[in-house]
């Protein structure tokens, strides 16, 4: 979708967590000393069926890279809009808990169970059954 810019390296791991009945989900321990009091959460910059946590410089500095992009291509063009329309900036409360979205939780089919990765710069939040398809085909 994007052309790939560098990150900061700072997530790793992958971990088990739920929603909770109000959508939120409580980001693990190691990843919340990176953050502030708040967080951007967007549909995945390489289109992937996730959804994407970033520290709000690197959404920023993320943001601003795509004004180098070819803007003469429309359908890079449509593709920024939509991720920018749907980029949303999120409190992170004292027990860590963000409110995810519904919109954006149907997009990457997060109900209760959910995915938590790190991804070098950013964190991505995957429903188990699609990391799951996704992996076996990697694996093939």
């Amino acid at each position: 979708m994007f052309q790939t810019q560098q990150m900061q390296a700072k997530f790793f791991g992958a971990y088990e967590h739920s929603l909770d009945v109000k959508g939120r989900l409580t980001l693990p321990v190691k990843f919340r000393a990176l953050f502030k009091e708040k967080c951007f959460v967007t549909r995945s910059q390489y289109d992937d069926p996730c959804l994407v946590i970033w520290t709000q410089d690197d959404f920023y500095s993320f943001a601003n890279s795509l004004q180098n992009q070819d803007l003469s291509d429309s359908s890079l063009r449509w593709n920024m809009r939509v991720w920018a329309s749907e980029a949303f900036d999120v409190e992170i409360d004292k027990a860590g808990r963000l409110a995810l979205p519904q919109a954006l939780r149907g997009f990457a089919g997060l109900e209760r169970e959910v995915l938590v990765h790190g991804a070098i710069g950013i964190i991505e939040l995957w429903n188990p059954e699609n990391w799951s398809s996704l992996q076996t085909r990697a694996e093939r």
